[in-house]
């Protein structure tokens, strides 16, 4: 049944590229709610025993034997969920943007869900690289032709970086292949089943490394990033930081850990490094940001950095800390795009230095913003706090000093949030905030959701750690030899 997990927006993008007029807006929100309602299904009905369910495999090719299997588990679950709670989010905050396109951004969106949920769910290399490369597509085309200024260069410079990164990434998974007994197989089990040693276990693991480490971004494969998070069209940005980066930090503990444990063992310390590096590097130029947009860009990145840097620990607490928080950014930094995406509508404008006053004429959005806001800097009972805390953790116990500049992203993150905060919502208005007007219906839904996630997922912690646990503890096992 995983299947369908692709299947299902397959199927809308097609109905999505066919539609024209504002019927294409329902059908899509639809479409999005009904995978939402399958996901939901299938992740009420699983064990979480910390093996595969719901496993889909046939055959591809009899001679080289190659399969597409696809199936969930305790490591991709939440993923899956992120993705089909953020879809309906996605496409309802674009519900009153006039766009002669929507078809066809509707159709690459719901396409790109099909290959994110592909990579996700795979249980297969070859099928696994497909899916990636395949969910580059539909977002080069919405970056290239509905982004802001020097599109075209930007969203090029975007799609080398990943392509390139990606090649490596094939090398290595090609190499793997080969040292499979037999008639060779991409298997999962089978890849991981490999044993490497010395110098080929260093080069396998950079060369996954760094088909990931450019999709995350980590430091310093990350000079693609903020322009492009700038300059991609809201809904681009939105699919970009919400879902797809996650596509790179779940690499690293299905493929890179899973299929060379020995190669980061021998690389660790100077992956945790750069990944420290990031979070501090991110969040400072976060701080001197003026762009709203570009700011959470750097924010996203300091994030990200601290999810992979408790991956590379490959600790318990490291990678449920990274899973759930994998789910809490993505909902925290749609929700931070968003309450900048609604500034721009109103004001035409990003820029801090001209804002000031809105909380005097829109309460409701000043107040939901906030909470947005403090679900970012990981606030006690809010989402972010418990993923933070297991990474910080993580990496502390690893290496005191390396655990001490990783932690410096509690202050920084509340230095540069605040800032923001402080120079939109409060101080004195001008003549374009003066009368800001405040949360429509569907913006007040999306925010409201978002919310509603910070909230719960901060009060209830385990609900998500439970699901994840059994196939954390069985994956560190297997890595451990």
């Amino acid at each position: 049944m995983s299947i369908y997990l692709v299947l299902i927006p397959l199927l809308f993008s097609m109905i999505s590229f066919v539609l024209k007029g504002n019927t294409v807006k329902q059908i899509a929100l639809a479409g999005s709610l009904i995978l939402l309602a399958f996901t939901g299904y299938l992740v009420s009905s699983m064990s979480f025993s910390g093996v595969a369910e719901y496993v889909t495999t046939w055959n591809w090719s009899v001679s080289p034997p190659i399969q597409f299997s696809m199936g969930l588990d305790g490591l991709n679950v939440l993923l899956v969920l992120l993705t089909s709670v953020l879809l309906p989010l996605i496409i309802l905050n674009s519900f009153d943007k006039a766009d002669d396109s929507k078809n066809a951004v509707y159709g690459l969106t719901f396409l790109m869900v099909a290959a994110m949920n592909g990579v996700f769910i795979a249980r297969d290399g070859l099928s696994f690289y497909i899916f990636w490369e395949m969910a580059l597509i539909p977002i080069y085309f919405i970056c290239a032709f509905w982004g802001g200024e020097k599109k075209i260069q930007i969203t090029f410079k975007f799609f080398i970086y990943t392509f390139i990164g990606s090649l490596f990434m094939l090398v290595s998974l090609l190499y793997v292949y080969l040292q499979t007994p037999g008639a060779h197989s991409f298997d999962l089990e089978a890849l991981t089943a490999v044993s490497l040693s010395g110098r080929e276990a260093v080069l396998v693991m950079l060369g996954f490394f760094l088909g990931f480490a450019v999709k995350i971004p980590i430091f310093p494969f990350h000079s693609w990033q903020p322009d492009t998070y700038t300059n991609a069209p809201v809904i681009g940005t939105l699919l970009l930081s919400g879902i797809m980066l996650k596509m790179g930090t779940y690499g690293l503990m299905r493929w890179l850990v899973g299929i060379s444990p020995e190669g980061l063992e021998q690389a660790k310390f100077w992956l945790i490094t750069l990944s420290v590096i990031g979070i501090v590097y991110g969040s400072l130029i976060a701080i001197t940001q003026r762009d709203m947009k570009r700011l959470f860009a750097w924010v996203s990145m300091a994030h990200v950095n601290l999810i992979a840097a408790g991956i590379f620990t490959v600790s318990e607490a490291g990678w449920q800390g990274a899973l759930i928080q994998m789910f809490n950014h993505g909902v925290n930094i749609v929700g931070l795009f968003v309450v900048a995406d609604i500034i721009e509508k109103r004001l035409g404008t990003r820029d801090l230095n001209e804002l000031g006053g809105i909380a005097s004429s829109a309460p409701r959005y000043a107040a939901l913003a906030f909470i947005v806001l403090l679900g970012t800097i990981a606030l006690p009972m809010t989402n972010g706090f418990t993923g933070e805390f297991l990474l910080l953790k993580s990496v502390y116990q690893y290496n005191q000093w390396l655990g001490f500049f990783a932690t410096t992203t509690i202050i920084l993150s509340a230095v540069y949030m605040f800032r923001v905060f402080q120079l939109a919502m409060f101080g004195n208005g001008n003549a374009k905030t003066a009368h800001f007007k405040d949360l429509s219906v569907s913006e007040g839904l999306v925010l409201g959701v978002v919310v509603f996630f910070i909230l719960t997922v901060g009060l209830f912690p385990q609900t998500l750690l439970d699901l994840t646990k059994q196939s954390v503890e069985q994956l560190l096992q297997l890595s451990a030899g």
